[in-house]
């Protein structure tokens, strides 16, 4: 359920802060930007409220939903907002079967082998590794040759467009962004061309070198 959200830009806008009156605007400059998939953390101000102005504002061609979900009792919230999407920075197996049995996408938040596999026998769609500073490209890399093959895994926290380079080679299929994308404060402007950086640095990860001319 989650791949198709990623394709062409596997980017998760981390919109932790967001308050509803400026959602619409921020959602729609990610969406000029290439941006399908929109996260606001519940311990960002009335997020409910955001989630439902996103919804609404950006329609069905969009994921939007929330991220630091901690029960099964904010999963029913998300989802009376509209939200389809629960992201997670932890591996509770009782909230990912909740999100399923809603007919959610869930990414669980892992920092261990152990939590992943977890998550996955509970319908994880997707893995967050959180906090991406306290792996790096190598464990991801030991990860990949045990995870299965189809199971996106996003590396979030740290993450700008000059580091996604040695996390893609060793098997992340994409990436949550955070603060180096959105904070508080800033305007739509700079956010577009925040998201823009990033998506230009995902299409150039994405594009084959071409060989020169003998």
């Amino acid at each position: 359920m989650l791949t198709p959200w990623l394709t062409p830009l596997p980017l998760v806008a981390i919109l932790r802060g967001l308050l509803p009156e400026e959602s619409v605007a921020i959602g729609q400059a990610l969406a000029s930007a290439g941006f399908r998939v929109l996260e606001v953390p519940l311990n960002s101000p009335r997020p409910y409220d955001s989630i439902r102005r996103l919804v609404d504002a950006l329609g069905d061609g969009y994921l939007v939903g929330a991220g630091t979900v901690m029960t099964p009792a904010q999963v029913d919230e998300v989802a009376a907002a509209g939200g389809r999407l629960i992201v997670m920075p932890h591996a509770d197996t009782v909230v990912i079967r909740a999100a399923k049995a809603r007919g959610l996408v869930c990414v669980p938040g892992v920092a261990t082998p152990t939590e992943a596999f977890a998550a996955i026998a509970a319908g994880a769609d997707g893995l967050k590794l959180f906090p991406a500073e306290q792996a790096s490209p190598k464990v991801l890399k030991a990860w990949r040759a045990v995870l299965p093959p189809d199971l996106p895994v996003l590396p979030v926290g740290g993450i700008a467009p000059d580091t996604m380079a040695p996390w893609v080679a060793a098997g992340a299929q994409g990436f949550g962004i955070g603060s180096a994308l959105f904070a508080p404060g800033l305007d739509a402007t700079e956010i577009e061309r925040r998201a823009r950086r990033f998506a230009d640095a995902w299409a150039a990860l994405a594009t084959p070198p071409q060989e020169s001319a003998a």
